[in-house]
Formats: C-alpha cells, structure tokens, sequence
C-alpha cells in the first residue's frame, strides 16, 4: 500500500491536531472491547449504569418518558433521538460555543439536554439523529464499567497497545490544546474541550491517526466481526447528508445521488466538526487521514474525501 504524504502552513504528519468527532472511534472502541470482555451489552439499558434520578425526564417525547428504555445501541448507533445542546442546527450555536470558553460536567450537559425536547422516541423506524450527549453518556458508563477514568480507558485498551505516545485526551488546561479556527480567527478553547471528552476531546497526529484507524477496521484492537455482527446503516439527519451512521461510526455511500451514481462503495470512519477526517474506503484498502482545521464547514472534510475516493483509480 502506498503512501501519500502532503502538509501545508508548516505542519506534517506529526503536528497534533484537534480530532474532535473521531474521539468518538476511540469510545466506540472501548464499547466494543468491554463488549468481547463480557463486561457489558449493548441491549444494556442505561440505567443499570446511571442513576433513575440523573435520568429522570432526559427523554420525554409527546408525552411519555423513554428514559429508564434508552440502551447502549441507542446511544451508539444514535438512535436515541436526543438533541444536542452544541451541535443542533445552525452554525450559529456553534458560533456562540466559541464565543466564550465554558467548562461544562457531564450532569450540566444531562440537565442541558433535558431543557430540549428529542426528536424522536427510541428506536423510531430506521431513523438516527447525531448528537454528542449519545457519546458522553457512552464515555461515562465507560468510566462506571471500568472504575477508571476515560483517559486512563484509552490508555489501556488503544494508546498503549498501539504504541501511540502524541495521542490524548486532556486532562486540564494546563495539557496541551490546538487551536481551531472558523473563518480567519483562531480559537483557543481548552474548556470547552474538556466538556466534550467521550464525543470529541481527543488531540492526535496524523500519522498516530492512521495507526489507529487501520487497527480499528483491520481487527487489532478488537474483533472486527462485530462490524458483520452490527450491518447497521441509517440515514442522518438532513444537515449531516450525505453521511449514514453505522455502530459507532460514520458510513458515507459514495454510490448515491451525492456523487450522481458514479461512486462505488462507501467510506467508513468519522470526521469532525473541526475539520478533521479519518476514513476507510474498503472498495480500494485505502486510508485517508487529515485535518483542514477550519469550522466554517462541518462538511468539507467529508466532501473532500469523497472526492479523494471517486479520483483513485485501480
């Protein structure tokens, strides 16, 4: 397999990145290890982790509380139908996420999330509505599960076994945070990260990334059966299109109406908000990986690896 390699603005393979969304592989990761480790299911429902009072009415939909019935493949697959306090529509909430740099807990993000009604009950059809609330709570049963900490978790079930020393998950401020940038201003937001810990907190290095994402997809960190295990594909919600989500990652059809039928297969992995990609295209056993860094756009990393994959020929 070769390799291409191209870095702009004085960065290279082994400048650290803020990954945003692709922290949310990692915590797929440790679900589908503590899974094979008999340590919990995914037809779990949460409250065998969460307390009823930290749940009660988090998901009231027309009336009827589906708190206590919400499980793991819900929050998983992002079939819970909850909203998300920071990425629900418009680019302005997150414009005005930026503005200041709040640190918020994981109960401040529960009591948040109940102030905003779901969008749909559990389970509703083939739907899925992407929302990082799904992955904190994911992120928090990981720490319950284990007794630990989730940066002490990625430590011990991915860093350290794949030899990753530039890839972590800060732990105050005082660690070091990139800058991002919308538009032409950088932002410096070490607390806002540091709210966003399971679903998005993560810093790496391009050439760590591909480590990791080939031993994701390839087997190495855990049994890659569980991908025919869990052929979930459902469609995300309007402002994420093109993009479906399987168990944990994003799937992005490269034969659909986005690439007028002229793509074959899909590119499985995740992008984030930041600008951030690290995808797999199976149809080739290729890997892209990469950072725009600007979040003018959530769907310019997307974009541009779709059109990376339509170019490569055989």
């Amino acid at each position: 397999m070769s390799h291409t390699v191209l870095g702009t603005g004085g960065k290279n393979v082994d400048t650290p990145f803020f990954i945003a969304s692709i922290t949310k592989l990692f915590t797929t990761t440790c679900i589908f290890i503590l899974r094979e480790q008999g340590k919990l299911s995914l037809d779990d429902e949460i409250t065998r982790y969460l307390k009823k009072d930290t749940l009660r009415n988090l998901h009231v939909y027309k009336g009827r509380e589906y708190s206590n019935k919400l499980t793991l493949s819900n929050l998983l697959f992002h079939t819970s139908g909850l909203r998300d306090v920071i990425e629900e529509g418009s680019n302005k909430s997150k414009i005005r996420a930026l503005d200041k740099d709040v640190q918020t807990d994981f109960n401040e993000a529960i009591i948040k999330t109940k102030e905003i009604k779901p969008h749909f009950a559990p389970d509703m059809g083939k739907r899925a509505h992407y929302a990082n609330i799904n992955f904190e709570i994911l992120g928090k049963i990981v720490e319950i599960v284990t007794n630990s900490t989730l940066e002490e978790v990625y430590r011990q079930l991915i860093f350290n076994p794949l030899g990753l020393k530039n890839t972590f998950l800060p732990e105050d401020e005082d660690d070091f945070i990139p800058y991002i940038y919308y538009k032409n201003t950088a932002f410096y937001r070490p607390k806002l990260l540091l709210s966003v810990r399971a679903s998005g907190g993560c810093v790496s290095t391009a050439r760590e990334l591909m480590v990791f994402i080939k031993a994701f997809f390839k087997g190495k960190l855990f049994n890659n059966t569980v991908f025919h295990e869990l052929k979930i594909n459902n469609r995300l919600q309007a402002s994420m299109r093109p993009i479906h989500y399987g168990s944990g990652y994003m799937r992005v059809p490269l034969n659909g109406f986005a690439t007028l039928f002229m793509g074959k297969g899909e590119l499985i992995g995740h992008s984030g908000s930041t600008g951030s990609f690290a995808f797999y295209y199976p149809e080739k056993d290729m890997f892209f990986i990469g950072d725009v860094n600007q979040m003018e756009n959530p769907a310019t990393p997307v974009r541009l690896v779709m059109r990376l994959a339509m170019s490569m020929k055989s």
